[in-house]
């Protein structure tokens, strides 16, 4: 069997490892744009600030020890067209221009995604940067300097993850996000009231409600204007509004959602017997909603690809789907999420409560201790849980991953107030913080 992997970060060599597991003797095209493999976005803010030395450490696999007799890598090659009928693709090499068709058994679609680029006048201009692949990560680190003027488009993950990197690096750093609360894919109003307090602690201008609506040129910086005509000067602004998937190749082809994701069943395989997909080209069923839902993150990614890896032999290994968890490191502090924030459970038309607790992770007895702030985002009527937020200056990490089992396994108030959970002094208290927000749970609905 022949097969072409489309796009080589995460998913994509994800899908090439397990192939080769399963069955070293499939041939196997890779073609990537990129020059590089396996690229962790997710590390540019610590290169950026200098925690990551070395850019390409970012990158956890190697062409080179992929290519065998087998396996060809082809880097800096652009898939132009596919032929699902006629299972024929047609590729262009970046170096030298020249174009070639190629047939495949079986493709897999690992295209990924692209920042999303709003419509603000100027947003072309030169001063004005993205944030997500190894070129522009080596743009960013050749343009910011200390103590430059830099404005941050966005209010998720990266711009929060930029906030901290830019100003440990001396920078003045402005953040302008149109909704009211910060990270609100993830958060609700009261943590997100302590994450915009500890990035102003830090000297960060956090602007909620302000609408970016153009970037002007000025002699030597960028005229930063929003909707209520609010001005600033910058030396750099960077965009990052979230993603879109890269699928036009599959344009008309293949099922895809509203906003241009694949869709696939559950063994990672779209509407064309043929072709599976994997990352954030597609999208992946997302239980605390019970639909299929675009959530790009690596972690969907690495899972997709290492099972369309093993079901593109015989769909026999079908997904689980996923609860979004995620997690971030600002000033110090932790913050992990999963599942639905309260907000987007209404928005959604869920009949839902939460209940917002804190207390300190283990004993007052100890040397040290810290506060845990969590909500919990519960099914009215069952109790089922559909979400969960923690943040603290405690490692609360391992506490978003437990409830992320707990949604996946549709689990209860009632399961969580009292399961058997470990305890030492050093780690927790006798009821873990858990079993603690439950039973708060519990006692706010009158049932003990």
């Amino acid at each position: 069997m022949k097969v072409a992997i489309i796009g080589c970060t995460h998913a994509g060599t994800a899908a090439v490892r397990e192939i080769l597991r399963q069955n070293p003797d499939t041939e196997v095209d890779i073609y990537e744009r990129n020059n590089n493999i396996s690229f962790l976005s997710c590390g540019i803010a610590l290169y950026l600030n200098g925690r990551v030395k070395r850019l390409e450490d970012m990158m956890y696999d190697d062409a080179e020890d992929l290519r065998s007799e087998k396996i060809r890598v082809n880097l800096r090659h652009d898939v132009l067209k596919i032929d699902r009928n006629q299972k024929e693709i047609l590729v262009q090499n970046m170096e030298d221009y020249s174009i070639r068709r190629e047939h495949y058994d079986k493709l897999v679609m690992c295209t990924g995604s692209a920042v999303t680029l709003p419509p603000i006048k100027g947003i072309n201009h030169k001063r004005v940067m993205l944030c997500k692949n190894y070129e522009q990560a080596q743009t960013l680190h050749q343009v910011l300097k200390p103590h430059q003027r830099v404005a941050l488009i966005g209010g998720g993950y990266v711009n929060a993850e930029l906030a901290e990197s830019l100003s440990d690096l001396g920078c003045q750093v402005t953040l302008y996000h149109s909704h009211d609360v910060i990270l609100n894919n993830y958060v609700d109003v009261q943590l997100s009231k302590m994450l915009v307090e500890i990035l102003e602690d830090h000297g960060v201008k956090v602007k909620l409600n302000s609408k970016v609506a153009s970037f002007t040129d000025q002699k030597d910086s960028l005229l930063v204007t929003t909707i209520h005509d609010q001005n600033e000067e910058v030396d750099v602004a960077i965009v990052s509004k979230g993603f879109i998937p890269v699928t036009n190749l599959l344009e008309g082809q293949v099922k895809m959602s509203r906003n241009g994701a694949i869709l696939t069943n559950e063994y990672g395989q779209t509407s064309d017997p043929d072709i599976y997909a994997a990352g954030d080209a597609r999208t992946v069923h997302y239980n605390p909603t019970d639909t299929d839902s675009y959530i790009p993150l690596a972690t969907n990614a690495i899972r997709q690809g290492k099972l369309v890896g093993i079901n593109i032999f015989g769909n026999r290994w079908p997904e689980i789907g996923s609860q979004g968890t995620s997690g971030l490191q600002l000033f110090g502090y932790t913050l992990a999420t999963t599942g639905l924030t309260y907000q987007r459970a209404l928005d959604a038309g869920l009949k839902v409560k939460y209940i917002s607790y804190e207390d300190n992770y283990r004993p007052e007895f100890m040397p040290t201790t810290e506060k845990i702030n969590s909500i919990i985002v519960y099914e009215q009527d069952s109790l089922k849980v559909l979400g969960a937020q923690f943040f603290s200056e405690h490692n609360v990490s391992q506490l978003a991953n437990t409830m992320s089992l707990a949604i996946q396994n549709q689990n209860t108030l009632k399961d969580l107030a009292f399961v058997d959970m470990l305890f030492q002094p050093y780690y927790d208290r006798p009821f873990n913080f858990i079993n603690l927000v439950a039973q708060a749970g519990l006692q706010q609905e009158g049932l003990i």
